[in-house]
């Protein structure tokens, strides 16, 4: 078993070692919509009963308006890491003709992911004794890999590929009986990008989308699959009965029905002050989305201490030392605390 990730969202963690109470630190460190949308109502009954199938099937349609997914019906899953972690055992199921309508012959445990990037795939494929090649352009994705791995846009430099790159790279994975995951996780700020739209063309495809991130409820853990029948069938029935909570199911059926323009709309706007305020301070952004800046500064690690003392969580990356992730602020007040802090850094 390999060694657990150190994600973002490490707040008992950080206030252990450094003080203060959870709720008075300002939590920088995920890449989640710091203010979470007004929950609409939700039926009694979701809260009563076990979720029946006329609540999946309305997440699912609504899902697919809003990922405009033609004629694929998303399926809700328990959060997306509750997938990547079955993704191995897709592959195992029948060699390469497990997720393709080709004929060839497994004769490697090859795969391919666009790196750096979010961990957990390395892991899941690793631990699943997988050979997992991190390639720094998917050009270096080759016949030998059964699966590739590209998070569009990337988490966690928000490095972006065109539909028409990863389409032609679908195609090269399918001729060779490979199949591409393609994770859209931040991918709602910017859905002219997504691959949504395409799917049903695309039979060696698999898309991830994360629903908590741009609703900014991320507790609810809550994702859905965009993938051929076939392959969401298999998935479901891994996952077993009533994967996701009936809450939850309701939660996204009225959301994604929603005008979400404002949403996107202030996460810009909060996107645009952090950037602001980091520049301020002297940092050098080096990348991000909609939901999280990326800067870069030689002493990144004596940063990330002095915001701690000051009850400021970011995120660190052991590969990567003069880099520092942060997420949004929620408003103007954070953004001065970050920036008198950020100031108060004697460099």
């Amino acid at each position: 078993m390999s060694a657990p990730i150190a994600h973002g969202g490490g707040i008992t963690a950080a206030a252990a070692a450094f003080g203060g109470r959870p709720e008075d630190w300002l939590d920088l460190s995920t890449g989640i919509n710091p203010s979470p949308v007004a929950l609409p109502d939700i039926p009694a009954m979701a809260w009563h009963r076990l979720p029946d199938r006329h609540l999946v099937d309305e997440a699912r349609f609504a899902a697919r308006d809003h990922y405009g997914s033609g004629a694929i019906l998303p399926l809700p899953v328990p959060g997306t890491q509750s997938v990547i972690q079955l993704l191995p055992r897709l592959l195992r199921q029948g060699g390469r003709g497990a997720a393709t309508d080709d004929r060839v012959a497994v004769t490697d445990n090859r795969i391919a992911v666009v790196s750096p990037t979010y961990g957990e795939y390395a892991r899941a494929f690793g631990s699943a004794g997988f050979v997992v090649d991190a390639v720094d352009d998917i050009a270096a994705i080759g016949g030998e890999h059964r699966l590739a791995v590209v998070v569009n846009p990337n988490n966690p430099d928000g490095r972006v590929w065109s539909a028409e790159t990863l389409i032609a790279l679908h195609d090269r994975m399918k001729a060779a009986g490979g199949i591409l995951v393609v994770d859209e996780a931040f991918g709602d700020a910017d859905p002219a990008r997504s691959l949504a739209a395409h799917a049903q063309e695309l039979s060696n495809l698999i898309i991830f989308r994360s629903f908590g991130k741009f609703f900014g409820l991320a507790g609810l853990r809550l994702g859905f699959a965009i993938a051929r029948e076939d392959i969401l069938a298999r998935i479901e029935d891994w996952l077993g009965p009533w994967a996701v909570s009936g809450p939850a199911l309701s939660l996204a059926a009225s959301l994604f029905r929603s005008d979400v323009s404002a949403i996107r709309h202030s996460l810009d706007k909060r996107s645009a002050a952090l950037q602001a305020t980091l520049t301020s301070a002297g940092l050098r952004i080096r990348g991000g989305t909609a939901l999280f800046t990326l800067a870069a500064d030689s002493r990144a690690s004596d940063i990330y201490t002095h915001l701690c003392r000051h009850h400021i969580l970011v995120r660190k990356f052991d590969y990567a030392p003069d880099w520092l992730r942060f997420g949004l602020t929620p408003d103007p007040a954070a953004d001065r605390r970050l920036g008198e802090a950020l100031q108060g850094f004697e460099r």
